[in-house]
């Protein structure tokens, strides 16, 4: 019989995919990333518990173009500096991926917030745009003139914070207790430049990053990067703590309950 490709797959092929996995090369991207403060009231409102707001109310948007062989992918993050306990990083509300095979390992192992969408990066001499956006509206924007050449930083980690769940199947809650991920990643910088610019936040109802405003805009560079990825849960959270904050990551919190049409089953 011929092989029957949705089959058990044997240990010897479960055991080179792993090993595969293992063995990615770097993988460097070209992005933009702003840095600003915000309200602390908005801050503090879009953190689930047991996260707290860090030191200073900061917003950061990552948007890249991934160098991935054959395989172009764009990816964003928009996120809030948050610490658990002793550990500070940042909380991601949304992070669009121009691929499904991005925004699928991610969601499933880590819990990161990826949706679909488009994400832009472009270069024109010193002109740099680079921008987010889902059902038509470019919800984060950033533009501005290179300056200037920066001096190259140390590779060092940074944490994010994602929560892993799986809502209910019968829509009252979490099917097991959601748990609290810490995702650190080893960054190295091999370009960065400085953009002198502005951050424009457009209004939508699918990503109202616009709750969180510019109200200093502290630094906003282009650069290329690498950085290799891993995560670990760090607690199981009350689940009734987090329900209130699962809208973050759907555009309709019931989509998670639509149900197939007759006949599809």
């Amino acid at each position: 019989m011929a092989r029957v490709r949705y089959g058990a797959r044997t240990e010897r092929e479960i055991a080179a995919t792993r090993t595969a996995s293992a063995r990615l090369p770097d993988i460097w991207s070209t992005g933009v990333v702003a840095v600003w403060e915000t309200d602390p009231d908005a801050v503090a409102a879009v953190l689930p518990p047991p996260l707290k707001p860090g030191a200073r109310p900061l917003v950061r948007v990552n948007i890249s173009k991934v160098d991935l062989p054959g395989y172009p992918l764009g990816a964003g993050s928009f996120a809030v500096a948050a610490a658990h306990g002793t550990v500070d990083g940042w909380y991601p509300l949304v992070m669009p991926m121009t691929h499904e095979r991005a925004l699928t390992g991610g969601r499933e192992v880590f819990g990161e917030p990826k949706k679909l969408g488009e994400v832009t990066v472009e270069r024109d001499g010193l002109v740099v745009r680079a921008a987010l956006a889902r059902h038509g509206i470019a919800f984060v924007e950033v533009r501005g003139a290179v300056s200037g050449p920066l001096p190259l930083p140390e590779p060092a980690p940074k944490t994010d914070f994602y929560f892993k769940c799986l809502p209910a199947v019968d829509g009252s809650g979490f099917d097991g207790d959601p748990v609290l991920v810490h995702c650190v990643r080893n960054e190295r910088v091999r370009r960065l430049e400085w953009i002198t610019g502005d951050v424009v936040l457009r209004e939508s109802m699918y990503d109202p990053v616009a709750d969180l405003p510019v109200r200093r805009l502290l630094e906003i560079t282009v650069g290329e990067k690498t950085s290799d990825q891993r995560g670990r849960v760090v607690e199981r959270v009350d689940p009734q703590a987090l329900l209130p904050y699962l809208h973050q990551r759907y555009d309709d919190p019931l989509q998670v309950l639509d149900a197939p049409p007759e006949g599809s089953r």
